[in-house]
């Protein structure tokens, strides 16, 4: 890097080049594709790595695109460009390139590089491949006809390799092509500070400096400060102080500079360097309006021309040219071409891109700005004005001058470029005044003379067979132009400029000509389709739209058909539905215009199906997807093979059908499109360029084959079809990235299979190779950071519980949100998948930001979605499940009503035998549970059934979804039990609840699932007839289930607190003090894997609650009360805990606070718990199934306070919440000995007050049942025993019936038995037994019962020393 952009300063890339040169050296990608912002140094790089392969012997050409003029720069020329610089670096290939001269006339671009290129470099017989440099890519308007052409070439990395440099990373611009090389973009930084640092020292010292002043080390710094590291900067800098002829002394110009007032990184980094260039260079008014023409003419200016010929053209003279060349050198920062003294460049040639865009941009100073069109409208005028005095003798180009050459050739560009086109203003310009006053004996001249100036037109015969008229000569000029472009099509000689510029001038001469408007549209489509610009073909729908209007009958039809291609084109590229609706009209129109059996017959068929198939899916209209595939069937019928259309219509009908499978489920379809895409793989042999997306397609129709019905060879035969087409896509294969992507897929439906994890994780590195090929900014890299994403979020459900995994996944699905703008297609499914993993996240911390953020972006989904779309049964789905979320959140039943609604709206899109029905069929099961569980309405149970039964029959026992159905089934039968007198309902659940283990054997991910609700259901069984075997079975399968969940898995803290549960009941079964250990020892395992705010924290804290009151009853020991207290306490303040549960953890501590009260007498606790119990009842509907709990709890708190208080009243508040709680609790509900018991409590102390016999016969009564519902060894049997044994010694003191003093103290001993050393209540026990057996004593008179008598009360000294 000096004072010119050229130089390289020694070391300044220093990693950069040595990195780039590896990779050239041992890479294995075609293409180095360097690109960076304006002046970072990107052709100073390419020049210094020019020089390293040439001193290598490795550099085959160099070519910097600035200094080709655009009418020379087709692709052929360049490269022929190329051709020459290799013959010029390497002698002894020259013969091979003289054999391409002769015989690459007339053949493709694909050809000239194999002949022109490869073939000469390959005669060199290098051990290495050769290296071909291409600097300012932006520069060269048909560089994407280039790139497409290199795809031929990647079977020649071995003998050579390219190096472009770009603005642009190709794959952001979606550069076409792109995807088909082999490529590698490297983004270029800026140089370090000490480089630009050491480069200003080293150069301000031969600035000549006046008085002795100098650049202080203070300048350097700010110098090197404001150049942010471009060297396009620092050397612009360099040649303003360096500059001669300046007026303002080098220091003047240093101070301006470096008292820049800019900020670093802010915008116009070059932009004002250059304003305060030109304000000292051009000082006055005069000087800057002589500037902005001179700089507006050679921008404008096509190819080189004499200062004489720039002077006869321009009228600027000869002598201004020269000075404002002179002053414009001290920005100039390129090496003007040779012999240039004497000449006129185009812009290009000689100064910075970046200056050209600062002269043309909207912002810049007025007295600096040009405008591109003014400045081609004098050119144009210039030129006419030429053409109108050409000598009528010069029947050669060889007899004219120089610029009346350029006129002939360059005045259709200029006038195009530089006039309006509608007719009204046309016809206010010089240049159409000027054009009447041409004769047509001049104007067949000039056409002469402009075809014989065009190389491609020199071997062509033209003449005019027209009338003698201007327009027919000119329409007659374009036929012959269009057939140029023909041969420019088959042998890459361009005229297309040429071509469009002529037309344009035609249409403006008579824009009535629809011929002409067709030439005009014709050409801009032609070149929207090679380098895949929105705006050509935005040219062509306009051209093309005029000459429509102007066309009648079959003339129509060619027009039609170019006019629906060109919108096509322009929807998929800006999302336009009225371009795509429009299409579809023109396509109609053209199929009316061509009945049976005209050949173009089956084109329209195909364009009219290819629209209305793109219709349907941007808003999912049935009717368009129907019509679609009626007339791509015709269309085949009217293709047989080897028709060239059939393929492609094959498989586009198989893919229609697909989707038609989508939105109803009917088999038939896949099947067709499977017959389909079988005929089209026999069409498609290899090596036939369409095999691997033949073989793909038909893999993704056997794929949802499979999600039908679950038959796992459609899987297999998927399989191996999708490896087929992966071995025919080595890397750069376009096709590639999607064979990937299905045989990840295949992957995942195998997982879904068999829980092998190892299919995850080789789907994950699939999806990860995809991300490569696709790197920022691809357009189509959202795909693999979608599919990546989902298969980490299942890696996460599977194997870790690592929420890095879902933060990973979240982070990649953000990326891909933003990659679409609002009124993309896709945004829908984006917004989807971040939301649902926003919601996964949300399960793991209890963010309730998450959940809001989730909930906010499935809504903003929804409404991309309006009836009838496709997706819009999913978007509702996801909706309602976040609403079910926000509802346990904050207890709106309005969001868990709105989820319902949801949900059967979905269903009503999924009708049988849609696919998915049976997923809606569940999740507004789910939801009508949820309200069940919220009112206890059992019409919602019932319905929830119902809705079950259907989606079971539904899935095949195959299909990979039943299991989860029948599940779904059995816990809701599981949760009708309790609300059935038959057990029938509960042995069903509990057989379909086998089903899945079947279904599913190990490794099955959701095996531990199954296998826990098979649990559940053996629980309830045990709970309705107290068969121990199934609790010990249920346990067994917990255990089971924990083994298949170890560290660090997401369930196993709910399973640990799962078995604590079970343990805990079994010991209320059989009173073994060792299940309450390992129960406690469990849920203290679940706490430690879950933190503050882990949403199953609270479940474990629960269950160590319910573990500690278990101990409490057996050991007595208060402080587990206190310890349990805290940990509700706890719970309660966790932002996790959902408000729902909120009550029942309430009503825990209401009971623990009943606890510490027995204990301690403190009338607070007893008045909190009250207070709790309220609460919970005031948030459950009288027929909620679980307010029986709360009932019970509020009536021992009243019986406590009546105790003492010494209140009937509340006593007989208790015995009418206890009733109540009994009415809900009809036989054999498995909890109703707790109410009888507590009834038969309060009975029992009401009668102490009142004496009132029948209280006491009701409460004997109402302990004699609930004796039946706790069979030994039920823990709470003793408290049954102990009431009934109160009663009956209360009945002997009121008849004084020995029988039934026998009986009391019978049932006295029992409770003893039930009561073992170290219970808690044996002290109230002894004390009850000791008081019947002295009772007997006295009423006797015997002493047959002293010694037992005596051995009691020493018991309960002891017990009471204890205390």
């Amino acid at each position: 890097m000096g004072s010119k952009l050229g130089e390289y300063l020694p070391d300044s890339r220093q990693a950069e080049v040595e990195e780039l040169c590896g990779r050239e050296s041992s890479g294995t990608d075609l293409v180095l594709y360097i690109h960076g912002p304006v002046g970072i140094g990107k052709s100073m790089l390419s020049g210094h790595l020019c020089d390293k392969f040439r001193s290598a012997g490795r550099l085959a050409a160099s070519i910097f695109m600035g200094t080709i003029p655009a009418t020379t720069s087709g692709v052929d020329t360049i490269i022929k460009i190329a051709a020459r610089e290799i013959g010029l670096n390497h002698s002894r290939a020259i013969s091979k390139i003289v054999e391409a001269i002769n015989g690459c006339h007339g053949t493709s671009l694909e050809t000239h590089l194999q002949k022109y290129i490869v073939e000469p470099l390959r005669s060199l017989q290098h051990s290495q491949p050769f290296i071909i440099v291409i600097d300012a890519m932006d520069e060269w308007p048909d560089h994407p006809l280039f790139i497409k052409a290199l795809a031929s070439l990647n079977s020649q990395r071995d003998i050579v390799k390219f190096i472009l440099t770009d603005r642009s990373n190709p794959r952001a611009s979606r550069l076409p092509g792109i995807e088909r090389i082999s490529v590698y973009t490297y983004l270029l930084g800026p140089i370090r500070k000490e480089v630009i640092k050491a480069f200003f020292y080293k150069h301000l010292e031969a600035v000549p400096w006046e008085d002795g002043r100098r650049a202080t080390p203070a300048d350097i710094e700010k110098l090197t400060e404001l150049s942010e590291g471009l060297p396009m900067w620092a050397a612009t800098v360099i040649a303003l102080l360096s500059h001669q002829f300046s007026e303002s002394p080098p220091h003047k110009i240093l101070e301006d500079i470096a008292g820049s007032r800019r900020e670093v990184g802010g915008p116009g980094r070059l932009g004002e360097l250059y304003c305060k260039a030109l304000e000292r260079l051009f000082p006055s008014a005069e000087d800057r309006k002589w500037l902005r023409r001179y700089l507006g003419v050679i921008v404008s200016l096509q190819e080189p021309i004499s200062l004489p010929d720039f002077e006869a053209l321009t009228g600027i003279p000869s002598h201004l040219t020269r000075r404002i060349r002179v002053a414009l050198s001290a920005v100039q920062t390129r090496s003007p071409p040779p012999g240039s003294e004497t000449m006129v460049h185009p812009a290009g040639a000689t100064f910075h891109r970046s200056l050209l865009e600062y002269v043309q941009a909207t912002t810049t100073e007025a007295c600096f700005s040009i405008s591109t069109f003014d400045s081609h409208s004098v050119l144009g005028l210039a030129c006419i004005e030429q053409v109108l005095g050409l000598p009528p003798s010069a029947s050669s180009v060889s007899h004219l001058r120089t610029h009346q050459r350029y006129a002939v050739k360059y005045w259709p560009i200029h006038v195009s470029k530089g006039t309006p086109r509608l007719k009204a203003q046309w016809m206010q310009t010089k240049h159409w005044l000027t054009l009447q006053q041409i004769t047509f004996e001049t104007l067949l001249q000039w056409v002469a003379l402009f075809v014989e100036s065009l190389p491609v037109c020199q071997d062509l015969d033209f003449s005019i067979t027209s009338g003698g008229q201007k327009g027919d000569v000119i329409v007659s000029l374009l036929g012959f132009l269009c057939r140029a472009m023909e041969c420019y099509r088959i042998s890459g000689e361009d005229c297309w400029g040429f071509q469009v510029a002529c037309t344009e001038v035609a249409v403006r001469i008579d824009d009535e000509d629809g011929r002409a408007w067709t030439y005009l549209g014709r050409g801009y489509l032609a070149k929207g389709q090679g380098t895949g610009s929105l705006e050509m073909y935005e040219g062509a729908v306009a051209a093309l739209r005029c000459a429509l209007d102007l066309q009648s009958g079959a003339e129509r039809m060619s027009t039609l058909n170019m006019l629906a291609i060109a919108m096509e084109a322009c929807y998929s590229q800006n999302g336009n539905i009225d371009l795509l609706k429009e299409a579809t009209s023109l396509n109609r129109e053209g199929l009316d215009l061509c009945a049976a059996p005209h050949p173009n017959r089956s084109a329209f068929l195909n364009g009219v199906a290819n629209t209305l198939a793109d219709l349907y899916r941007y808003n999912g209209d049935i009717g368009s997807l129907n019509e679609a595939i009626a007339l791509y069937r015709q269309a085949i019928a009217l293709s047989p093979a080897p028709h060239p259309l059939r393929v492609g219509l094959l498989s586009r009908l198989a893919v229609a059908l697909r989707s038609l499978y989508q939105h109803h489920g009917d088999i038939s379809l896949l099947n067709e499109a499977s017959s389909l895409l079988h005929e089209e793989l026999s069409l498609c042999p290899v090596p036939h360029r369409d095999r691997s997306k033949s073989l793909n397609n038909l893999s993704l129709i056997l794929h949802s084959l499979y999600e039908h019905n679950g038959d796992v060879r459609w899987l297999i035969e998927a399989t191996s079809l999708t490896r087929e087409a992966l071995s025919l896509c080595p890397a750069p294969h376009p096709d590639r990235p999607m064979s990937l992507t299905n045989l990840a897929l295949n992957l995942e439906y195998q997982y879904q299979r068999d829980g092998d994890v190892r299919s995850l994780n080789k789907a994950s590195l699939l999806h990860r190779e995809v991300l490569t090929l696709y790197p920022t900014p691809h357009p189509r890299r959202y795909l693999p950071l979608g599919n990546l994403a989902n298969i980490l979020r299942s890696l996460y459900l599977h194997s870790s519980g690592d929420t890095m995994l879902l933060e990973e996944a979240s982070s990649l699905f953000r990326e891909s949100l933003s990659l679409f703008p609002s009124s993309h297609l896709d945004r829908p499914k984006s917004l989807n998948n971040l939301a649902s993993t926003l919601y996964s996240l949300y399960q793991c911390d209890g963010n309730n930001e998450r959940l809001i953020e989730a909930h906010s972006l499935h809504r903003e989904a929804l409404a991309l979605r309006p009836a009838p779309h496709l997706e819009r049964a999913s978007s509702l789905n996801n909706l309602a499940l976040v609403l079910e979320s926000l509802y346990e959140c904050d207890g709106n039943v309005g969001r868990l009503t709105e989820a319902s609604s949801l949900h059967r709206e979905a269903l009503e899109l999924r009708p049988a035998p849609h696919p998915d029905r049976a997923g809606s069929l569940n999740n507004l099961a789910v939801t009508l549970v949820s309200l069940y569980e919220h009112d206890g309405s059992v019409a919602n149970l019932i319905e929830a059934s119902l809705l079950y039964c259907e989606a079971v029959a539904l899935s095949s026992t195959s299909h990979f979804e039943h299991p989860s159905s029948l599940n779904n089934l059995a816990n809701t039968l599981q949760s009708l039990y309790p609300h059935e007198t038959d057990v029938g309902g509960l042995m069903k659940a509990n057989s379909l609840q086998h089903e899945p283990l079947v279904a599913c054997p190990a490794p099955h991910p959701d095996l531990y699932a199954y296998l826990t609700n098979l649990s559940s259901a053996l629980e309830s069984l045990y709970q309705r007839d107290g068969n121990v075997s199934l609790l010990h079975d249920a346990i067994l399968f917990s255990r089971d289930a924990l083994s298949l969940c170890p560290l660090p898995l997401l369930p196993r803290a709910m399973l640990l607190t799962k078995l604590a549960r079970s343990l805990l009941y079994l010991h209320q079964h059989d009173g073994d003090v060792g299940r309450l250990a390992e129960a406690s020892s469990l849920c203290h395992e679940a706490l430690a894997l879950c933190p503050a705010h882990h949403p199953d924290r609270t479940r474990s804290l629960y269950a160590l609650v319910l573990t500690l009151q278990a101990l409490y009853e057996q050991d007595g020991d208060v402080g587990r009360l206190i310890e349990a207290s805290s940990l509700l306490r706890e719970g309660l303040a966790l932002p996790s805990l959902p408000r729902l549960d909120k009550k029942w953890w309430w009503l825990a501590l209401a009971n623990v606070l009943q606890l510490l009260y027995d204990r301690d007498g403190d009338i607070g606790r007893l008045n909190e718990a009250v207070s709790l119990s309220c609460e919970v009842l005031d948030n459950l509907v009288a027929s909620h199934a679980n307010r029986p709990e709360p009932l019970r709890s509020l009536a021992k708190a009243c019986q406590s306070l009546s105790d003492h208080h010494v209140n009937i009243g509340l006593l007989n508040k208790a015995i009418a919440l206890c009733r109540e709680a009994l009415a809900l609790l009809p036989e054999p509900h498995p909890r109703r000995h707790l109410s009888l018991n507590s009834l038969a409590s309060a009975l029992l102390s009401l009668y102490q007050h009142d004496s009132n016999v029948m209280l006491l016969n009701e409460t004997i009564s109402l302990c004699h049942q609930a004796l039946a519902l706790c069979p030994a060894p039920h823990t709470g049997r003793y408290r049954t025993l102990k009431h009934l044994t109160d009663a009956l010694s209360s009945q002997f003191e009121k008849d004084g019936r020995l029988d039934i003093l026998d009986e009391a103290i019978s049932f006295g001993r029992q409770a003893l038995d039930c009561c073992q050393p170290g219970h808690r209540h044996r002290e109230s026990v002894v004390n009850d037994l000791a008081r019947c057996l002295h009772k007997r004593c006295e009423a006797t008179g015997e002493d047959r019962d002293q010694k037992e008598i005596e051995d009691l009360e020493a018991e309960l000294a002891c017990l009471r020393g204890e205390k």
